[in-house]
């Protein structure tokens, strides 16, 4: 019997449908490590935020096993891929709505820096979102011109 294809992949792609037929910013945070290919400067406690939106990238594939696209940081184009298991959460900047995903035991163990990888449940970042998160969103905010009040959190799609 063929063991079933992750439900995983299926979500990712269903929150940045939902996303952008909101008109809502997708963002995606990810787990670095050796099969990660991201620019390694913008990489904070093993871990980096991604802009997965349709202005933001170019060429975006949200596959079965990896996302791929192409993007500019820093006024420099990289080709970026990810495998879907190390994405931790997907969700909106402009509401923190999304859905964040369980630690892979087995697959921590190849992360980039593994003093940051220290295992927590994942599931709280439903409610207070990495520093990573609310850095992008303050930068965002910054770069237009203006503050949001309050803060985003996501909050548990099920």
């Amino acid at each position: 019997m063929q063991q079933a294809i992750s439900t995983k992949p299926y979500l990712l792609r269903a929150l940045y449908e939902w996303c952008t037929d909101n008109s809502y910013t997708p963002h995606i945070v990810v787990r670095v490590d050796n099969q990660a290919r991201v620019p390694r400067e913008f990489v904070h406690d093993g871990e980096i935020v991604l802009n997965i939106s349709f202005s933001a990238t170019s060429g975006l594939q949200m596959r079965n096993d990896w996302i791929e696209f192409n993007a500019r940081f820093s006024g420099r184009a990289h080709k970026i891929e990810v495998p879907v298991e190390n994405v931790l959460a997907i969700y909106a900047l402009e509401n923190g709505q999304g859905m964040a995903f369980p630690v892979d035991a087995s697959s921590s163990n190849n992360a980039a820096d593994a003093s940051s990888a220290e295992n927590t449940d994942l599931l709280s970042v439903l409610d207070e979102p990495s520093t990573e998160t609310l850095l992008a969103k303050e930068k965002q905010d910054d770069n237009n011109g203006k503050k949001k009040s309050g803060r985003s959190h996501l909050k548990i799609v099920k």
